[in-house]
């Protein structure tokens, strides 16, 4: 039977963009396999349910194939099967929708709205209509 290395399945699966990050996700407790906390170096078989927790859901795997060597976008399906609770994928949702709704005016990037407003009011209209080469500097310079 096929054994692979838990850092490496889970970089090959492309559940993480590199091996360090997954190994990382190990050492912090993100990574379960049959409900417990693993090391990277934790062998993985056919069969294993696996659970990475990132924000704010948790993910649930079951390997079909304990593979190192990181496959196509379009293989993962036969690398692993997704069994994530569908209550997950709907926190999920929620927490998208609400990262808008719920942002305080004043935090994060301003919005476009935002960003034309603050073009508007650093650069007002009359600035733009006034004549900086005018004469006038000296008439004051006559009269001291």
């Amino acid at each position: 039977m096929a054994e692979a290395r838990i850092d490496k399945w889970l970089w090959a699966a492309r559940i993480f963009k590199t091996r360090t990050i997954a190994a990382d996700a190990c050492k912090k407790g993100r990574v379960t396999i049959n409900s417990a906390q693993v090391k990277a170096s934790r062998m993985i078989k056919p069969g294993d349910v696996i659970e990475v927790r990132k924000s704010p859901i948790t993910y649930s795997f079951k390997v079909l194939q304990a593979i190192e060597k990181r496959v196509g976008a379009k293989l993962v399906k036969d690398v692993l099967e997704d069994v994530t609770p569908r209550e997950q994928y709907e926190i999920l949702e929620l927490s998208k929708i609400s990262g808008f709704i719920d942002r305080a005016k004043g935090t994060g990037r301003p919005t476009k709205k935002e960003r034309r407003d603050l073009d508007n009011f650093t650069v007002p209209e009359f600035f733009g209509d006034f004549d900086w080469d005018d004469d006038d500097d000296d008439d004051f310079e006559e009269e001291q």
